[in-house]
C-alpha cells in the first residue's frame, strides 16, 4: 500500500468530527468482526473529555481514518475504561488509579491496513511517546492475548497486583484480557531498545516525517504529536 498516511494526536472536544469517525470506526469493527456491541472503552463519554488526548490515523486529506487510539487520564471525574471493565472483579482498581495514572485505550484499526503495522507498531509507540506531553507516571492498558506482545516491547509488564495474575474474562466470558503497566513513562527501562529508542525520537520530535516498515513493507508516516491546549487535571 503506498501511500502517506497521517498520524496526530489532539485534545478530544478540539476535533469532534474527528472523534466521531474514530468512534464509528472502532465500534464497526468490534462488532462486524468480533461481535462486541459494547465495551467500556467504546462508549463516546470521552468525546467531550478535555482529558483525553485522541491519536488518530489518516489518509493525506484527513477524511479517511484508518484507526486510532486514546490516552485517558485519570482525573476524578470520567472513570478510566479499565476501571468499568474490571471494577466489579477486583475493586481495588479504583484506589490504585490515582492522579498521575492515565490509560491506553481504544485502540484499533481498519481492515484497510491489516498487517501494515498500524496498531502493531505505530499506535502502541505513539501512545507510549506521548507521555512526556503529560503530567504521567503510570499508564495502564488492558490487552487482549495478541496485544499483550505489543504491550511488552514498548515496555508494559503485566500487573499481577490486579485480578487472578493480572488475567480477567473481558468484555465477555470467552476472551481473556490482560492488565499490564508501564510504571516508569519517562525512563521505560522495560521496552525492548529498539523501541525504546523510537519513542525516545518522537518525543524529542513530535512533527516530523518518517518511513515506517510494516509486514506488508514501508509506507511513510507523516507524525503531528504536539498536543495544543492541553492543561493539567485538577480534580484528580
Amino acid at each position: 500500500m503506498s501511500v502517506t498516511i497521517n498520524v496526530r494526536a489532539f485534545i478530544a472536544p478540539d476535533d469532534p468530527e474527528a472523534c466521531m469517525r474514530f468512534y464509528e470506526g472502532h465500534s464497526k469493527l468490534l462488532e462486524i468482526y468480533y461481535g462486541i456491541a459494547k465495551i467500556t472503552s467504546g462508549n463516546q463519554d470521552w468525546v467531550q473529555h478535555r482529558d483525553t488526548i485522541v491519536v488518530i490515523v489518516e489518509d493525506e486529506t484527513g477524511s479517511k481514518t484508518y484507526g486510532g487510539a486514546r490516552v485517558q487520564l485519570a482525573d476524578g471525574i470520567l472513570p478510566l475504561p479499565i476501571e468499568t471493565a474490571i471494577g466489579k472483579y477486583d475493586p481495588k482498581i479504583h484506589d490504585y488509579v490515582k492522579k498521575g495514572s492515565a490509560e491506553i485505550c481504544g485502540m484499533w484499526n481498519s481492515k484497510e491496513v491489516a498487517g501494515m503495522g498500524i496498531g502493531s507498531l505505530i499506535l502502541c509507540r505513539v501512545a507510549v511517546a506521548l507521555m512526556s506531553q503529560l503530567p504521567i507516571n503510570r499508564v495502564h492498558v488492558l490487552c487482549a492475548p495478541i496485544t499483550t506482545r505489543m504491550g511488552r516491547r514498548v515496555g508494559a509488564v503485566i500487573d499481577t497486583s490486579l485480578g487472578n495474575e493480572g488475567t480477567f474474562y473481558y468484555p465477555k466470558d470467552d476472551f481473556i484480557a490482560t492488565a499490564m503497566v508501564i510504571e516508569d513513562v519517562d525512563v521505560l527501562s522495560n521496552a525492548e531498545p529498539n523501541e525504546r529508542e523510537l519513542m525516545f525520537e518522537l518525543r524529542k520530535n513530535p512533527v516530523q516525517m518518517r518511513t515506517e516498515t510494516g509486514p506488508k513493507g514501508s509506507y511513510d508516516v507523516n507524525y503531528q504529536l504536539k498536543i495544543d491546549n492541553y492543561y493539567a487535571p485538577e480534580n484528580a
